[in-house]
């Protein structure tokens, strides 16, 4: 196996593709070895350096420690990816490793969280993150970066230049969108 690698617009983070399915139940962010069992995303949380990990459909991102060098970390990343894989496991995680409840969302949230599922999420999962609806209010939009995008340098231009031109352009009850 080949788990190839990419950067990303954050400089402490990359992407690792293995080439398999990583998550077939959505993008989750983890950053304490507690808040799960899983045992790739547990010791990939042990790797000194490492600050969280980013699991999307067919990606991890790894966010590390300004004073960690990739060069320190990278090689044991991939190794633990190629061992969790070739140990016969097709995915790294099944199910959902939190319980989202559905709440009754108001049409015009409903109308947000489209515009950022297609014509956001597709560009921010290239460069190794996501971004999740979290609440809209009086013409506020807030919603949270993960993977790369949480402390990547070019996050704020990207919030307010991009997603917040494309929200405005669609929905002009939109004013703002602000991170959380």
């Amino acid at each position: 196996m080949f788990v190839q690698t990419e950067i990303t617009p954050n400089p402490n983070s990359l992407k690792f593709l293995p080439g398999k399915t990583v998550s077939n139940s959505g993008s989750f962010e983890i950053t304490k070895k507690d808040e799960t069992n899983n045992e790739l995303i547990r010791n990939l949380l042990s790797i000194n350096g490492v600050e969280g990990i980013f699991l999307s459909k067919d990606f991890i991102s790894i966010n590390k420690y300004d004073d960690t060098s990739w060069d320190e970390i990278k090689h044991i990343v991939i190794s633990l990816i190629n061992d969790f894989y070739s140990s016969g496991k097709e995915c790294v995680i099944e199910n959902s490793l939190v319980d989202e409840s559905k709440k009754d969302l108001l049409e015009i949230e409903k109308k947000i969280i489209k515009i950022l599922d297609q014509k956001i999420r597709p560009a921010v999962a290239k460069d190794g993150g996501d971004i999740k609806f979290k609440e809209f209010k009086n013409g506020l939009v807030k919603v949270q970066l993960q993977g790369s995008c949480s402390g990547c340098p070019s996050s704020t231009m990207t919030l307010k230049q991009g997603v917040q031109n494309l929200l405005c352009h669609y929905i002009p009850e939109v004013k703002e969108v602000e991170a959380i």
